[in-house]
């Protein structure tokens, strides 16, 4: 039975929101200022019909938008998407009391993102290869994604069948696939425990396709190329399954706003450091201390590093920044911190970091709320909060990174 809803607002997660019976009811692919008809379930309901549009709904550039869960706002005018995008990290930071001016969001083009995660299964018609459908566990075969690099988008049928050949369960699994300078880099989560002859055919089949390496539950099973991405002028040979942002060009702005910042610092720590995004980048001009809690991450920022020319020196620390961060007098030997952190941030970290002299401080984060708490730590501790800039990198989702420079005056001796 469907509902008569009008809707007031986008949610965090780019649903629309109906109010009904005191309660809020979210409704996926609407807008605000829109009459639709919708089958309520709970505090949840699909679109049935739309019977009176915003004017800021626009053509979604997907055919598959709407079945595939990959994106939320192909239907939101660009300009205002843009603006809803930048009004999270505004109340997120508002949410803590903190009064600051956000800057302009950093747009993200089509067809950039260069790491996707998608899904597969075996069925009585074949493998099916694609993105789950809104909050559920059903895959939705792709044809195209216009958020995606062409050199995937392109690989689509042949990922399918590659997917077929090392399917070793009924169930579900994910294929997460990167492009890198030397090729496609697949990794298999969930696929099960190949036999021997899976083995060899699926290590025939990367190497017929050309790719640069296959690996599954992490195991690489074929590596005919070392998968490199470039961090600047540095290659830099990436492990199985690492952390990499989802678009260069995001990756690009990050590094534009935090090099700058961290220009006057002699020696700079990267905590959360990863392969070395930052790091390989900052020790273009600052000696670099890069902590990472992932040892294969380490290894690969140390190779790269040892492997290029014309940085300063760049040293490395495998520990666990949740557990133990770097406390703040190991801080005080630095002139200058970049942390990056997953979505739960960098709560105690930033609390070390707050109580040390540091002068210069850049904050990344990809959870506009974690970034927000973080924030309010250190201007608590004496930073003053110069900018925030929120980047676009997940094109049509609800998700939006941010870089927030800040500085603390230097003590008089």
């Amino acid at each position: 039975m469907s509902t008569r809803f009008t809707v007031q607002r986008l949610g965090a997660q780019g649903d629309g929101v109906a109010e009904m019976d005191g309660g809020h009811v979210f409704i996926p692919f609407t807008l605000p200022g829109e009459v639709v008809t919708a089958a309520r379930e709970r505090d949840r309901a699909t679109l049935m019909a739309l019977l009176e549009p915003s004017p800021l709904r626009v053509e979604p550039a997907c055919r598959h938008f709407g079945e595939c869960g990959g994106c939320a706002l192909q239907h939101l005018e660009e300009s205002a998407y843009r603006a809803w995008k930048r009004e999270k990290v505004v109340q997120a930071l508002k949410a803590v009391r903190i009064d600051c001016e956000v800057g302009e969001l950093v747009p993200c083009s089509p067809h950039t993102r260069r790491r996707v995660t998608l899904s597969a299964r075996r069925t009585e018609k074949g493998m099916l290869l694609g993105f789950n459908r809104h909050l559920s566990a059903e895959i939705v075969p792709l044809d195209e994604c216009p958020v995606t690099l062409p050199e995937i988008v392109g690989a689509f049928d042949m990922l399918r069948k590659l997917a077929g050949e090392i399917c070793a369960t009924p169930r579900s699994f994910h294929m997460s696939v990167t492009a890198t300078a030397s090729g496609l880099d697949v990794a298999a989560a969930g696929s099960g425990k190949m036999d021997e002859r899976q083995r060899r055919a699926a290590s025939d089949f990367a190497l017929r396709h050309g790719l640069a390496r296959l690996s599954v539950e992490g195991e690489i099973i074929v590596e005919p190329k070392k998968p490199v991405v470039m961090f600047g002028t540095v290659a830099v040979a990436v492990p199985p399954g690492s952390f990499l942002q989802a678009t260069e060009p995001a990756e690009q702005a990050m590094i534009d706003l935090v090099g700058p910042h961290l220009s006057r610092a002699k020696k700079v720590a990267d905590l959360f450091a990863g392969c070395g995004s930052f790091a390989l980048r900052l020790a273009a001009k600052s000696e670099v201390h890069a902590v990472e809690g992932d040892a294969a991450a380490l290894s690969a920022l140390d190779k790269a590093f040892r492997f290029a020319s014309g940085l300063k020196r760049v040293t490395g620390e495998r520990r666990d920044l949740f557990r133990r961060p770097l406390t703040f007098k190991e801080l005080n030997a630095f002139d200058g911190v970049v942390f990056d952190p997953p979505r739960a941030g960098a709560e105690d970290q930033s609390k070390q970091l707050a109580r040390s002299d540091v002068p210069f401080v850049a904050a990344v984060s990809c959870n506009p709320t974690t970034l927000a708490r973080d924030l309010a730590i250190l201007i608590a501790g004496g930073y003053q909060l110069k900018s925030v800039t929120p980047i676009d990198q997940f094109l049509w989702s609800p998700h939006v990174e941010a870089v927030a420079l800040l500085e603390k005056p230097r003590k008089r001796r």
